[in-house]
């Protein structure tokens, strides 16, 4: 049996156990055979403002970097869906990270898409969803960044393979100052293949953002391999 049968065998066997031990029920309303019902998705807030993601003091159209910060990060701007002011988002995104409910990526998927309605962000060449280090990968069994990826359902190629995590680093979550998360992330990506980023306009996908540390790093090898432009969109800034 190939390894890629293998997992996903796997996961489908995990994923069945799983439903027998915890039912699919809304987690907003506790409605039965949904992670979300149609009218607690309503309530999901869908913001109307964008910031520099750098200061976040200066509203910037679609979040691009102000002027004053350009010097401080490799990043040209962070596009932000949503706000965990929402109860309901939060623990929809921790069940989907942490007790491992790839399902909950439709839902959440759903969200950025209507979040994207009129929003005009201009097309990227190449979606890259932040990587997961592999031993990280086999603990959650998939990339959440990679599941919203393929949930927007956009018509643009989804690259997995030419941005690695290559270190294994402590969970920026447990990492609380932004000076110890740049540390933390510093050298723990690189490019496998800049022949598909050289010139190429870039679009990260991330769920959460706090510092921005993560992506900024991403966006810095990208461009050190020769990438034109690199914009980040995420589901929640905390």
């Amino acid at each position: 049996m190939e390894l890629k049968s293998l997992k996903s065998n796997c996961s489908k066997i995990f994923n069945f156990l799983l439903s027998a031990i915890v039912p699919k029920r809304c987690i907003g309303c506790s409605k039965f055979d949904t992670w979300l019902c149609d009218y607690c998705h309503t309530t999901l807030p869908i913001l109307t403002e964008q910031y520099c993601p750098i200061c976040k003091k200066v509203t910037t159209p679609l979040g691009q970097v102000c002027l004053n910060c350009t010097t401080h990060t490799s990043l040209d701007s962070v596009f932000v869906i949503s706000s965990f002011d929402s109860i309901i988002l939060k623990d929809l995104i921790h069940h989907f990270k942490y007790k491992f409910i790839e399902e909950i990526s439709e839902p959440l998927g759903l969200l950025i898409a209507q979040g994207l309605t009129n929003s005009h962000i201009p097309s990227p060449d190449l979606i890259i969803p932040i990587p997961l280090h592999k031993r990280r990968l086999r603990w959650r069994g998939f990339n959440q960044s990679e599941l919203l990826a393929k949930s927007i359902e956009l018509t643009i190629p989804i690259d997995t393979t030419s941005l690695t995590r290559k270190k294994y680093t402590t969970s920026q979550v447990k990492v609380k100052s932004r000076k110890k998360r740049i540390d933390n992330i510093k050298g723990a990506f690189c490019v496998t293949e800049p022949e598909k980023i050289k010139g190429k306009s870039i679009l990260l996908i991330d769920d959460v953002i706090t510092t921005g540390s993560t992506i900024d790093e991403c966006a810095k090898v990208l461009k050190n391999a020769g990438a034109k432009k690199v914009n980040a969109l995420v589901l929640v800034r905390e």
